[in-house]
């Protein structure tokens, strides 16, 4: 096993190649892998490194443990940069963050080469920003989705503007107002997921693709490894998105924002989890809100480099705005789950959510994405 040379940082990411297989590992199990600025970097620096490598024919990306493949961002010590310098218009941190998780996400996108993300257990926020854009994404019994932002008054960000409008129907824009969770089959049927696969197959996995022929279409040869070990059709749970369908079709019908808004938050139903959904709305951050309608509306006709570039400005201006620390510090910090949400209400909120597309500088630090 080759470690990154980062002696600092190192057991945080683990880089290993079995044959013609690159494999990265996400490692800091304590915080549930989630994203620092560190890790970004040494992944983003070992993909670049083997697209180009003519030894490496696919790559895997995957965490070190079974209840997580990765949590998110660190947001915490984001938080703690924004206390630091309040007035900082764009904090660094943030910016070298941002920008770097944004051109990570990207790259994966866009990757030349075969690369299979293991979304077991818990994937949320950087990580599905992580998940989403790679050519082969598995889920397992054990996957757990979400994109909560809105309970720490950020948004959907990591290309979210492009996935969630990609689902079908309106479930993508239900599931950014509310953060409510998928399981494997609701990952599969919106498109964030491709294969089906046991947890406990994922050292099987590696092994089949280290064992298989390299010759030819290298993206087929991961398909048929990945549809040979594939659970059947009928071990997949209940998809609460599908079977849910016409509910969430009406409840997001409304032309306008606070329609959507007053539907969900209406919902006396009895289906747990559009309950939970309607609740964690209710309680939200109303500037999150206004930016989940905004960037959906927004980013319709951008490309994907574009959105990127869009969600890193409204990014630097949830770091210069309120809402984002002290969302953390309610949820993550304290603990209180109390926060003081400013502005306070949906139409104060819809306001001024101009504010948060307006660029800090002139010089974009992903001007060069294309």
């Amino acid at each position: 096993m080759r470690e990154s040379a980062n002696l600092d940082y190192a057991p945080a990411v683990l880089l290993e190649t079995r044959g013609a297989v690159g494999i990265i590992t996400l490692n800091s199990p304590a915080n549930l892998h989630a994203l620092t600025l560190n890790i970004i970097r040494m992944v983003y620096q070992a993909l670049r490194d083997w697209s180009t490598d003519d030894a490496i024919a696919c790559v895997v990306l995957q965490s070190s443990t079974d209840k997580a493949f990765c949590a998110g961002g660190d947001v915490r010590t984001l938080r703690n940069a924004i206390l630091a310098e309040p007035s900082a218009m764009p904090n660094q941190l943030a910016q070298s963050f941002f920008s770097e998780e944004y051109r990570l996400d990207y790259l994966i996108h866009t990757y030349p080469k075969p690369l299979v993300v293991w979304g077991g257990g818990i994937v949320m926020g950087g990580g599905l920003g992580l998940l989403a854009g790679a050519s082969h994404r598995v889920v397992t019994p054990t996957t757990r989705i979400a994109m909560p932002e809105i309970t720490i008054g950020l948004f959907p960000d990591v290309g979210g503007s492009w996935f969630l409008p990609r689902m079908p129907g309106r479930s993508g824009l239900f599931l950014g107002l509310t953060g409510a969770a998928l399981n494997a089959h609701d990952a599969l049927f919106t498109g964030l997921g491709d294969y089906f696969l046991p947890q406990e197959q994922r050292e099987a996995v590696i092994a089949a693709l280290v064992a298989a022929e390299w010759r030819g279409d290298a993206a087929a040869s991961v398909d048929r490894v990945l549809r040979s070990l594939s659970l059947a059709p009928e071990s997949l749970p209940v998809s609460e998105v599908r079977q849910n369908w016409d509910t969430i079709d009406t409840l997001t019908a409304g032309r306008e924002l606070g329609e959507v808004v007053a539907a969900i938050t209406a919902y006396q139903g009895d289906v747990a989890w559009l309950q939970r959904a309607a609740a964690s709305l209710a309680k939200g951050a109303p500037s999150s809100v206004a930016l989940v309608w905004e960037l959906q509306k927004r980013s319709r006709h951008m490309s994907l480099a574009d959105v990127f570039r869009m969600e890193l400005v409204v990014a630097l201006q949830c770091c210069a705005h309120p809402d984002f620390p002290e969302g953390v510090r309610a949820l993550l910090v304290d603990k209180d789950n109390a926060p003081q949400w400013s502005p306070r209400t949906l139409d104060e909120a819809l306001a001024v959510v101009d504010e948060f597309f307006q660029a800090p500088g002139p010089q974009h630090p992903l001007a060069d994405l294309n």
